[in-house]
């Protein structure tokens, strides 16, 4: 039997601020990866905090948040930083930026998600925006998570990841999960 089949995967999702989607994304990746993920967040330019309405949609989905911090993609480049198996953008800023290649040539894919920070209007909409995004990124992590990645070639690897940044929650899958 191949030791891949018990390897852990460093996982890094990206956005410029770091501080809703790809935090949001890092605490599902945690949740569902069964131990054979590590997820890790960053944005190229950081946040000073974690956005409070991802916080709170976070706490409703019962993680633990108060660890969570915004960090910058220069914490992943120094010598001593975890090496990344798969690198995911998650905002459309960062689509366009050339990112910096990290150590070690992982898999990238793009898996938008609409930014909740833009959504304008009372508190409950925003909420909404919130909770959309959380639950298109867990899907997401979800499929990615029941991935069998070691018995898989990089060609299919890589398409299945661009498939998955593809996926978006049905109108319904949202509101069920409030």
């Amino acid at each position: 039997m191949s030791t891949d089949a018990f390897r852990e995967y460093n996982v890094l999702f990206l956005c410029a601020h770091n501080s809703a989607r790809s935090i949001m994304a890092e605490c599902a990746l945690r949740r569902w990866g069964n131990g054979r993920f590590h997820a890790y967040s960053a944005g190229s330019h950081p946040a000073e905090a974690p956005n409070p309405l991802a916080l709170a949609i976070l706490k409703s989905y019962n993680f633990k948040t108060d660890h969570l911090r915004s960090k910058s993609l220069e914490e992943f480049l120094a010598d001593d930083a975890p090496r990344m198996d798969f690198v995911f953008t998650v905002c459309e800023t960062l689509a366009g930026e050339n990112c910096p290649t990290l150590p070690g040539h992982p898999l990238t894919a793009h898996w938008p998600i609409e930014d909740p920070t833009r959504t304008e209007g009372t508190e409950e909409k925003r909420l909404r925006a919130f909770r959309r995004a959380y639950v298109e990124i867990e899907t997401r992590c979800k499929i990615f998570a029941s991935l069998r990645v070691e018995s898989l070639d990089n060609l299919t690897l890589q398409s299945s990841l661009n498939l998955i940044g593809r996926h978006q929650a049905a109108p319904g899958e949202v509101d069920a999960t409030a």
